[in-house]
């Protein structure tokens, strides 16, 4: 006899994905209500219009429904309080997929205890958001180099400089990449592709091809010395908080580019705008802060060399799709029996 596998979906996703989730096994059955679900405003959004909102009854059967499931894709309600309030509630829960690649964050502020997080295992969509963080990154390294900042300014104030100040070359340029994971490796990929060196970081060191040298964090000031531009893609995790830090900055070359497509705890923002103002940052590329939407008196505003992204560059219109075929992947391994991969670690929450 087959065993039927329930899976939920919990967050808005449009009918053709859904029908893709189904399409996987005949002993999956799929629970989609779109009129429990908030809409989207723009592609990818996974929390949908704040202004939604469920009618009593609808609230009940929204949790009905994630209380019948063996399986979620994404976190009740896009939330760490909804990831508690579900795992307490439903004792067949076995699998949450979340459609972040940094799910950590979020199930450590859920506030379960180890007992209740080994109960299920929480799955992240890391290596999905590769590419257009990679890009993004790229599109950071290329503003430092070629002084967009400065033109944009020079443009603004409709003014041609009698003395013309020349850029830098990216190709022959080295980059070091903290996080030589899926996404330091795509962005490695691209940056070999401009003509880059590139070295980086990795928790465990060890060659990697294409790779000029691969250390742990304790040597990244040792790879720092000799970099043009960096680029940060490591999560948020104890481990890793400020960890560019005066004294990293320090060790940096004088007219550094730095991007941050990580998060934004990895950096000591106040490290961050003394090495802008005294020039061994020359530019800083940043899409991650250390607070949510960045507040309005933070410095990095109006800084002249910094990039402001509202945590956007891994959106793409086809985000959904790929999450979608992601879990789709996941969720046949699942049913073989095999080992999720991208799994959240309990413990350290990576």
């Amino acid at each position: 006899m087959t065993t039927q596998t329930t899976v939920a979906i919990a967050v808005p996703l449009e009918a053709e994905l859904v029908d893709r989730i189904r399409a996987v096994d005949p002993s999956v059955t799929v629970l989609y209500e779109p009129d429990l679900l908030p809409p989207e405003r723009f592609p990818a959004d996974h929390s949908g219009d704040p202004d939604f909102k469920r009618t009593p009854a609808q609230e009940e059967q929204y949790w009905d429904m994630l209380n019948r499931a063996q399986i979620l894709y994404g976190l009740p309600n896009e939330s760490p309080a909804g990831l508690a309030r579900i795992a307490r509630e439903n004792p067949r829960l076995q699998w949450v997929h979340a459609m972040a690649a940094g799910a950590g964050g979020a199930v450590k502020a859920s506030g379960l205890d180890q007992e209740t997080l080994r109960k299920f295992k929480v799955t992240t969509s890391a290596g999905v958001h590769a590419l257009p963080l990679a890009e993004f990154a790229a599109f950071g390294i290329l503003n430092g180099f070629k002084r967009s900042a400065e033109l944009v300014q020079d443009q603004a104030a409709k003014m041609w400089p009698e003395l013309r100040t020349p850029t830098r070359l990216v190709s022959g340029s080295t980059l070091v990449v903290t996080g030589l994971g899926e996404i330091g490796l795509e962005t490695a990929r691209i940056a070999r592709a401009l003509g880059m060196k590139v070295s980086g970081t990795k928790r465990t060191v060890e060659p990697i091809e294409g790779i000029e040298q691969v250390a742990d964090n304790d040597g990244l000031a040792g790879l720092l010395a000799t970099a043009d531009a960096v680029v940060n893609t490591l999560p948020g995790t104890p481990f890793t908080e400020k960890l560019f830090s005066r004294d990293v900055f320090a060790a940096m070359k004088p007219g550094t580019v730095f991007v941050n497509v990580g998060r934004g705890t990895v950096v000591d923002e106040d490290a961050l705008l003394e090495a802008l103002d005294n020039g061994q940052v020359s530019y800083a590329c940043l899409d991650v802060f250390a607070v949510e939407p960045l507040p309005q008196d933070s410095p990095l505003w109006d800084h002249p060399k910094v990039l402001v992204s509202p945590h956007t560059s891994a959106l793409s219109a086809a985000e959904n799709r790929l999450i979608a075929e992601r879990f789709a992947s996941n969720l046949r391994t699942f049913l073989d029996g095999g080992d999720l991969p991208h799994l959240v670690d309990p413990v350290h929450f990576y």
